[in-house]
């Protein structure tokens, strides 16, 4: 059996039982054509009708001798196709009949998804990392032991934190989604930062990220994502980036000079309380990108003249880089668009290669860690790993023949409730230097992933069941600093030798 805590992407199991860019005159068409308006099924009801007399109600096996699912090897992700096929086409010599003459394809690959849930159900505590003495806190990886120690302790000015950031005295600065931020010193909350722009806490959205200039420390930016309200609107917000510069009366820092980095027409502001997006990530060379969810504005996501559903790269002042992939396209592209067709990116983070990478939400099931790359197009709501919140079922993962759309080198399944992703750096962990830390808020999780040649080859979990993780940041001490919500704290990943 496979490690439960290390899992290393292997080669496939056998199954023992059962760049063409989408453009918008293209794009309603192919949505209807996935969206064609089938029954929507219960898949426990389904699957309980169908597959359980011979899988197991949980998947254990038994009827007809078929073999458990509740293994390692069959929850690798190389196997979610064997498994639709298996599903769709039959296995003769095993007595399986082809539900394909049936069902739809998003109906099979529905019961894909449930057959994931219940592997995950009963493997679920063998993969939690495990501590190296029960009350200890210090923890065992491949890679060397590493405990978990409290930063911020709950304190209740602190709700909801959201993202954390460093300036270069060494003071943390932490964002809550009501619309406050934190100067932290040391292990406690120094002052609270006056003047800050005006949000609106709006279900998921408010304020969120908070990005220090690379260079801060000659010209003093720091950039915040915020959840805009509507001019003359008690409820429509939509994402917007600014930056500004703190002044400082002692420990009290003060916002002021502020500019709009991106903002996007009054029409496209919503009411939805959803997929805010909003991580910011500079590139080092005067470029920075940002995220934007789909707002609930699913075919958005696939819209070019549409902000829903994008990463977007600027000149740090704003401007438009005249590269862009759609800067200069003859319709009515925003410009700023750098790939398109992403649900809610929650994660955002470059690898010191220039690599761009992200982590994304997918509705139930399928949570994606995508190599984001210019112009490409990564398939929401057209194709998806996921199903719907109702357990019915919603399309297949893969694009149909001359749909150009880029796959996820890993996908979560079931869902973590991607969030913060950062990338490795500094001496304190020196053999994980370079991997990606990926956080899951329903998962309770932080992952160290692996990537080389747009692949994920290693992923570990690291921590599980803290609280929900709502960001991810290394220090300039190599530390890893986890931003929880609920408890509404922060913990760091310290090493131990």
């Amino acid at each position: 059996m496979k490690n439960p805590v290390l899992y290393i992407v292997g080669t496939l199991t056998a199954l023992s039982c059962s760049s063409f860019v989408i453009r918008e005159e293209s794009t309603k068409a192919e949505l209807t054509k996935n969206a064609a308006n089938q029954q929507r099924v219960n898949l426990t009801n389904l699957y309980n009708d169908t597959c359980a007399k011979c899988h197991g109600v949980n998947g254990e096996g038994g009827g007809g001798g078929t073999p458990s699912l509740l293994k390692w090897d069959k929850f690798d992700q190389k196997l979610d196709k064997p498994f639709f096929d298996a599903t769709k086409k039959g296995v003769p010599n095993m007595g399986m009949e082809a539900y394909g003459e049936t069902m739809s394809d998003a109906t099979i690959w529905g019961l894909v998804v449930h057959i994931r849930e219940l592997q995950w159900k009963h493997l679920r505590r063998q993969a939690a990392p495990k501590e190296v003495t029960p009350g200890s806190s210090v923890y065992t990886s491949k890679y060397g032991n590493y405990k978990i120690e409290t930063v911020v302790n709950p304190d209740p000015k602190i709700r909801t934190p959201w993202s954390a950031d460093w300036l270069p005295n060494g003071k943390m600065l932490v964002t809550m989604r009501p619309g406050q931020m934190a100067v932290v010193s040391g292990n406690s909350v120094e002052s609270w930062v006056e003047g800050l722009p005006s949000v609106i806490e709006l279900g998921q959205g408010g304020l969120m990220e908070v990005a220090v200039h690379p260079n801060y420390a000659k010209n003093g930016w720091i950039y915040l994502s915020i959840a805009d309200l509507k001019k003359d609107s008690q409820r429509e917000a939509m994402t917007k980036i600014v930056r500004g510069r703190l002044t400082w009366n002692g420990s009290t820092a003060t916002w002021g000079g502020q500019e709009t980095i991106f903002s996007t027409s009054q029409d496209n502001y919503s009411g939805a309380g959803v997929h805010f997006g909003s991580k910011i990530v500079f590139d080092g060379k005067g470029k920075m990108f940002f995220s934007i969810g789909d707002r609930g504005n699913q075919n958005g996501a696939q819209e070019l003249n549409k902000p829903n559903g994008k990463i977007y790269r600027l000149n740090e002042d704003g401007s438009i880089p005249s590269d862009n992939p759609f800067v200069n396209s003859k319709t009515s592209a925003i410009g700023a668009i750098w790939s398109y067709g992403h649900r809610n990116p929650q994660g955002l983070a470059m690898l010191p290669n220039g690599e761009l990478w992200d982590t994304e939400h997918a509705p139930r099931g399928g949570d994606e860690l995508n190599l984001v790359q210019k112009g490409q197009n990564y398939g929401w709501p057209v194709i998806s790993y996921g199903i719907n919140y109702n357990d019915s079922q919603a399309t297949t993962p893969w694009p149909a023949p001359g749909q150009n759309m880029k796959m996820p080198a890993f996908r979560w399944l079931p869902s973590i409730g991607a969030s913060g992703l950062d990338v490795v750096r500094g001496n304190a962990f020196p053999m994980w230097k370079g991997d990606l830390l990926a956080g899951g808020l329903s998962g309770g999780n932080v992952d160290r992933i692996r990537v080389k040649n747009g692949e994920m080859v290693e992923r570990e979990e690291l921590v599980f069941g803290k609280g929900r993780v709502r960001d991810i940041a290394v220090g300039p001490d190599g530390f890893v600093y986890v931003v929880l919500n609920g408890p509404d704290k922060v913990v760091r990943l310290v090493p131990v030798k």
